[in-house]
């Protein structure tokens, strides 16, 4: 794939472009601000770009909303220091949001995932069908809180649970609201969370055991978690049948 690298750091743009051509890809631009990374863009016609955020002049943020509407349209990744940004980064035309430094399997899983998307696919998807398609690669849930944007990662969750409009994520650090549909979650993490009831999906990765209360009904028990959560009877069986896999 034709990479075109962006930030005002060299030893960053040096490090990152590094990276790509060791994991065969070829770096056909570098450059520090967002005005020149869209000249270079279209000179260029990169099928990535890596993208910081914060950069003297025209920002990341400003520069990908500009780059979506290229044609055929270029898949960005950001790469920077900042994770307040995160929530603008998912709703603008980003395909991934990785944090400096950056982890180089990080990188390279990303890479992997966007050689599945072409640049006319990429250009023919519409905008929000794009970012649920893309969702799949998150390893973190960006979450809005008082002291600005929370990344949790996915491994680090135990449930799901669905109230009305939001949904609480709670994890080994207490919990959070997100703005996103259980659905939605499950069908991103169908790999690691099971449905147990309308309105929950928990981990499979802390599941314990099932437990039967005095009321007839079962609940399920997490590890490391004294919390319980109520089971349906229609999503029972499905959960037994995961659990006796383990």
């Amino acid at each position: 794939m034709k990479v075109l690298i962006c930030d005002d750091e060299p030893l960053a743009v040096e490090r990152l472009s590094r990276l790509v051509s060791k994991m065969g890809h070829e770096v056909v631009a570098t450059a520090h601000h967002g005005q020149d990374a869209l000249e270079q863009a279209r000179l260029h016609h990169p099928d990535v770009i890596l993208l910081d955020i914060q950069m003297p002049g025209m920002n990341g943020l400003v520069c990908a909303e500009q780059l979506s509407q290229f044609n055929p349209r270029p898949a960005i990744v950001f790469c920077t220091a900042y994770d307040q940004h995160a929530l603008e980064a998912f709703k603008s035309q980003a395909q991934a949001y990785l944090l400096k430094p950056i982890d180089p399997q990080e990188l390279e899983q990303t890479f992997k995932q966007l050689t599945q998307l072409t640049q006319a696919q990429l250009s023919a998807l519409p905008k929000p069908e794009l970012l649920q398609d893309l969702k799949t690669q998150r390893h973190q849930i960006a979450a809005k809180t008082y002291r600005g944007v929370e990344l949790i990662p996915v491994e680090n969750i135990y449930y799901f649970l669905a109230d009305q409009k939001y949904v609480t994520v709670r994890h080994k650090n207490g919990s959070v609201l997100i703005d996103e549909t259980l659905k939605e979650l499950e069908t991103e993490f169908a790999d690691q969370f099971i449905r147990i009831h309308r309105n929950a999906l928990v981990s499979i990765a802390y599941l314990d055991g099932l437990e039967l209360v005095s009321s007839g009904q079962y609940q399920v028990r997490l590890r490391d978690l004294d919390e319980r959560l109520s089971v349906s009877r229609r999503h029972l069986s499905t959960l037994r049948e995961r659990i006796h896999q383990l």
